[in-house]
């Protein structure tokens, strides 16, 4: 019999396709499975959005040099996807990633005058009682 084998390579990686919030380090992350398939590493920047009605914020990636409002993506040296680091976003806000942390389902929508953006709709971070 004949096999057509593959090495693994991704020990380490994060398989997951949701976007996720740190509740330390005030940032965005994208996870290895969701940067590849959305092409994450062909960006630099961030450009994001709120809808405070609705708890949801949209990403739009981007490589305007001349946008003013960016966010420069953060790309791991060893694969494992990518992140942005949003203080300011969070604080102005008022997101509390204490509250809001988490791994995140989006959507894709499209913003009239921006293009493609994903979409996660936050909510607060369920606490077991264990």
């Amino acid at each position: 019999m004949e096999y057509n084998f593959k090495k693994f390579d991704s020990q380490h990686s994060r398989v997951e396709d949701r976007i996720t919030i740190t509740k330390s380090s005030y940032s965005v992350g994208f996870p290895t499975k969701f940067y590849k398939e959305n092409g994450v590493k062909d960006y630099k920047y961030v450009v994001l959005f709120w809808d405070s009605e609705n708890k949801a914020m949209g990403v739009h990636f981007s490589n305007n040099e001349q946008e003013k409002n960016k966010f420069t993506v953060l790309h791991s040296n060893q694969g494992y996807g990518g992140g942005v680091s949003i203080r300011s976003f969070f604080k102005v806000n008022e997101i509390d990633p204490q509250i809001y942390y988490g791994k995140y389902n989006w959507e894709k929508q499209q913003l009239p005058g921006t293009g493609e953006i994903f979409v996660i709709k936050l909510k607060p971070h369920e606490t077991s009682n264990k």
